[in-house]
Order: C-alpha cells, then structure tokens, then sequence
C-alpha cells in the first residue's frame, strides 16, 4: 500500500492542488483525509469539486461539525461560517454528514482527527503556559487505549510530526495542507510552522515495513491570500504569506 495522508485542507484548494499534483508525480493515486476540509475563507466549494475527482477516504473534524451543525445564531455572528455556508451546496452539506469520526483501514491503520475519542484535542501536542509541546508517551498511551492497530493517523494540531512508542505503535500527524499557522483560545495558545509550504506525508507499507515521508510543497499563496482578503481575514493573510501568527 502506498497513500497519500492530507489533513486540514480549510478551503485551500490551491494548496490541495499542489499536494495532488505532487503525489501523482510520485505514482500516487490514493489519498487519505484527516479532517478541516472544508472550513475557512478561501475556495470551500472549488475544494470539495476537487475532492470528488480524485480517490479519497475521508473523515469528519472538528470544524467540518461547525460547518453543518451551526445554528441560525452561529452563522449570524461568524462571517467566515456565513461565507462558506452561502458558496457551498446543500448537496455538499450532505456529503461532509457522510464521514465518519473514525476510520480503519486494511486493520492495521486507524484514522482520526484528534484523539480518538475527541476530535478538539490534539493527539501528540497539549498546551502548557500558552505553549504547545509534545505530550509525554504515557499521556498519548492513555488516550489511544483502545487503539490496536500498528499506525494511528491523526491531524487537528497542524504540526507534523511521527511518534514511535514503546508498544511498536506508530503516530503520524502530517500537518496541514492549507494553513500554517492559527491562535486559539480555547485553550489560548498559537500554532506557527513558519513556512507557507503545504504539508502531507507519503506512507508506504509492505507487510511490516513500513515507509513515511513528510512531503512540503510550494503553491500560488499569493491566490489563497488574495481569497483571504477578500473576506476580510488579515489573520489567514499573515498565516498564509509567513506561517506565522500575527
């Protein structure tokens, strides 16, 4: 098995079309998708027409729940959820209510957005004093207990990033297609890559051999901050051009 694993598009259609383009270079036709496809203010629609042309498994994050659960309320005071609810299709709604949570593959690779069991907690990272660092192996032990098989793919954070544990588990987070950079403040604390590249990982596995190549590509960011501005989002302007927050 050789797959493409994409995370956190958010809209960037751009983007995703470099990593597409990429991996198909690399004799790659299957592609794994770990969640936020669809949220953010550039091209939501144009990214999930570019979805459907090519071979993906998907599952559901966190913000792709915000898109199809907002309530009249949220989407009134939120201008980037208003903005991709008025450029999607209804027809589009449905099809991101079709992914799952969670998802296994072939037995041996299992694919979440954050944990397991939750899709807004980071896997691999948590928040100390505003600062994401990297969990300790008996923290992430605790959250995949339940997990057997040998690859867990997860996303959410952004970072990309590999764990080995002491168990012969295998963590692979492959940082995010479409934005290098956010704050939050839920806990409050920011994520910077400090590249605009985007981010995914090429996973090879023969058996028990097992391959992983973190891939970064270059794209026409200058078109994804354009997109950004004009939906009033110096936020994603700055992330974008620098993977930096501002």
């Amino acid at each position: 098995m050789k797959v493409a694993i994409l995370s956190d598009i958010h809209s960037n259609v751009y983007a995703l079309k470099a990593v597409i383009k990429d991996a198909k270079k690399r004799d790659i036709n299957k592609f794994i998708n770990l969640g936020d496809t669809l949220y953010g203010p550039i091209q939501p629609y144009k990214t999930y027409k570019l979805l459907l042309k090519h071979k993906f498994i998907h599952i559901c994050g966190n913000q792709d729940r915000q898109i199809f659960d907002a309530s009249e309320d949220e989407i009134k005071s939120n201008p980037t959820l208003e903005f991709i609810l008025d450029d999607i299709s209804q027809k589009t709604l449905e099809w991101m209510k079709t992914h799952p949570k969670t998802h296994t593959l072939k037995n041996d690779i299992f694919l979440c957005h954050g944990t397991p069991n939750d899709d807004l907690t980071y896997l691999l990272e948590k928040i100390e004093n505003e600062t994401n660092i990297l969990r300790d192996e008996k923290e992430i032990l605790e959250l995949i207990k339940d997990i057997k098989q040998k690859v867990i793919l997860c996303g959410h954070s952004h970072t990309p990033r590999m764990i080995e544990l002491s168990n012969g588990q295998i963590i692979i987070n492959p940082g995010s297609v479409g934005l290098q950079a956010y704050s939050d403040d839920i806990p409050k604390h920011k994520i910077e890559n400090h590249n605009s590249y985007a981010s995914y990982v090429i996973l090879e596995k023969k058996d028990d051999d097992i391959k992983v190549e973190f891939i970064r590509v270059p794209y026409k960011k200058e078109k994804a901050i354009k997109q950004a501005k004009k939906n009033n989002r110096k936020d994603w302007m700055y992330a974008l051009e620098f993977g930096k927050v501002n």
